[in-house]
This record gives C-alpha cells, structure tokens and sequence, in this order.
C-alpha cells in the first residue's frame, strides 16, 4: 500500500507523522496518570498459533483500554492552548468518550458524550461516573458523531474529535513501550476503529527505524478501512454491523486512511464468529478479559497463522470493555448479535 500523507498526521511525502521527541513529550503526559502496560508472551498462544505470541494488555489501564493514553495528551494540550476553556464535546461507543472523560475530570473541565441509541449500557455508566453528560443520539457513532459537532457551536463549547493528532501521539505511548521492550517482533497485529491506534503504531515503528511488519484488522461487518485502502480512497459504507463495537465505523478518515496505506502491510478482515472465538481463547489461554476489537487482532493472526512469518507477532488487546450480557453469551459458546 502506498500513498501520500493528510495535513497534521500523516507527513506530505510520506514521512513519519511524528518523531520520537514528540513520543516521549506525549509519554511525559501520559505517565502522570498511567503507568507502563505489560507484554507477555503467552505459552498456550504460541502452542495455539505455532509462533511465539506476544499480549499487549491495553486493557491494563485506568479505562480499561488504550484511549486514555490520547485523551489525556489531548486535554492536556488543549488545556495550554485555551486556558480559559469551560468544556467540550464529543462523540463515541465508549473507549474514546472515557478517556476524554477521565482526562477532563483531571483537568476540571465540563464534558458533553454523544453517544448512539443501543450504545454498551456498561460503557454508558463508566462515563457517567467519570462526571460525563451522556446524551443519545442516531442509530450508530457516525450519527452521534454530527450531533455532537453541531451541540459544540450550539452550547459554544469546543468540539473534541475521535481522530487527532494528539489523540494518536497519546495512543503511540503503548506503541513505543511495545517495541522498546520488543524490537525483534517481526508482526504487530492491530484493530481498526477510526485509526488512532494503528496510525500510532505505524508512526512510532517509523520513527524508531524498524521494519516490523502492521497488519490491521478490520470486522467483516465494518470494512470500510478494508474497501477504501484497496480502492485508493474513502468509501463509506451503508451499515456497520458487528458486536465489536469499538470497530463499528462506517466512514473512515481521510487522513487515517494515508497513513494506513503508507504503512500497514496489508488489513484482514474477521468474523463476529472468529471475534467471540478469539474472546474465549485470551480468557482461557491468558485470563485477559478483552471486548470485540480487544481479541479481534487475535482473531487475525489465528486467522492467517500460516502467513504470520517465523519471528514473534504481538496483538493488541485495545480494551476489556465488554458488558456482562455479551460476555456470557461468548463465555456460552455463542456469538452475540451484531449491534
């Protein structure tokens, strides 16, 4: 894949979006609230996937999942730049809306989360405990996500979105511990939901020299990532329709998209059905606790073993945030509807 790069997070040549003094001023921010996440090599994945299989637990976080590491980067930055800011808005399924919610708590600023109808009840409450206003609207995230652009110039209060420069350099933090620890890893396996996290990881691989191969993972429900890096451009599709929720983008971002196409090796797409199955095998092979787009990078590399290459692979485990509904239904042996 090859292409160039959008304004702001991608470089115009095709250059690394960000250095790593930028990492380690984003690192900075992140450490006063968030220690160092682990990565174990798990024994029983490597008899399961026939390669040593390395666990980036993202889902050892104040949040549970990897975003906390944006939001706080993001609030922090926007703090110095508006001093005098009164709050903001933004939209999410979860994850990005609890850690702008963990990170404005921090920062005693007012924070407005839109969310879709039928969004995760847990996730919802998280929110709300962290001192969030909740409001539901549309049917899915990208519904939610116009909303909220437009309650931002009604209520005057700035609009935070769920792709930014910040945001990634905050989420490249796991990226860069995961390879100091790991630089031989010849794969790192990520999921796709806008783009934060992969975008992070392929910015902090090429800013450290290494030549890791990416494989993002994209839900067979949500592909848009998948359609428009063939095709060269957006595409959006008409529905996004998965339980991993975290994945559950119709509309990609431009700019993600660059980045993906400039450094990701290829994107594989997986099954609601392989999702659960990758759920079950970290709760029994690790005792990790891992929502859809948290096992979906499993997923992928049980998926596609026989092309995984003879040196060690890591997956991300992105989050734990589950409700417990779903999680019995996988923990049964089913798959649970697709939201």
């Amino acid at each position: 894949m090859s292409t160039t790069g959008g304004p702001g997070i991608a470089g115009e040549r095709g250059e690394p979006p960000f250095t790593l003094a930028d990492i380690k001023e984003a690192l900075a921010i992140v450490r006063e609230a968030v220690p160092a996440t682990p990565q174990y090599a798990w024994p029983l994945l490597r008899q399961r996937t026939g390669i040593e299989t390395i666990v980036k637990h993202e889902n050892h976080t104040p949040t549970g999942a990897f975003k906390v590491r944006g939001g706080l980067v993001y609030v922090e930055r926007l703090r110095r730049a508006r001093p005098d800011i009164s709050g903001l808005v933004t939209a999410t399924r979860g994850n990005h809306g609890q850690s702008l919610a963990f990170a404005c708590a921090r920062a005693g600023i007012a924070r407005v989360i839109v969310v879709p109808h039928g969004n995760s009840a847990e996730k919802n409450a998280a929110m709300r405990a962290l001192g969030a206003e909740l409001i539901e609207h549309g049917a899915d995230f990208d519904a939610a996500r116009e909303h909220a652009v437009a309650l931002a110039a009604e209520r005057g209060l700035a609009y935070a979105p769920s792709l930014h420069r910040d945001l990634i350099l905050g989420v490249a933090t796991y990226a860069w511990e995961l390879f100091d620890a790991r630089p031989d890893l010849a794969t790192v396996y990520v999921p796709i939901g806008l783009g934060t996290g992969i975008c992070g990881v392929i910015g902090t691989r090429d800013a450290l020299g290494l030549a890791t191969r990416i494989v993002g993972v994209v839900a067979a429900g949500a592909n848009a990532y998948r359609v428009s890096a063939d095709a060269g451009r957006c595409i959006a599709t008409n529905v996004a329709r998965t339980f991993a929720d975290g994945m559950a983008v119709r509309v990609p971002d431009a700019h993600a998209l660059a980045v993906i196409r400039n450094g990701c090796e290829r994107i594989v797409e997986v099954t609601d059905d392989e999702i659960a199955e990758a759920i079950r095998v970290l709760f029994s092979d690790t005792h990790t606790l891992a929502e859809g787009a948290g096992a979906a990078a499993l997923a992928a590399l049980m998926q596609r073993r026989e092309h995984a290459g003879t040196g060690p692979a890591a997956v991300v485990v992105s989050g734990q945030n589950i409700d417990r509904g779903l999680m019995q239904t996988v923990l049964a042996g089913a798959t649970p509807p697709p939201g």
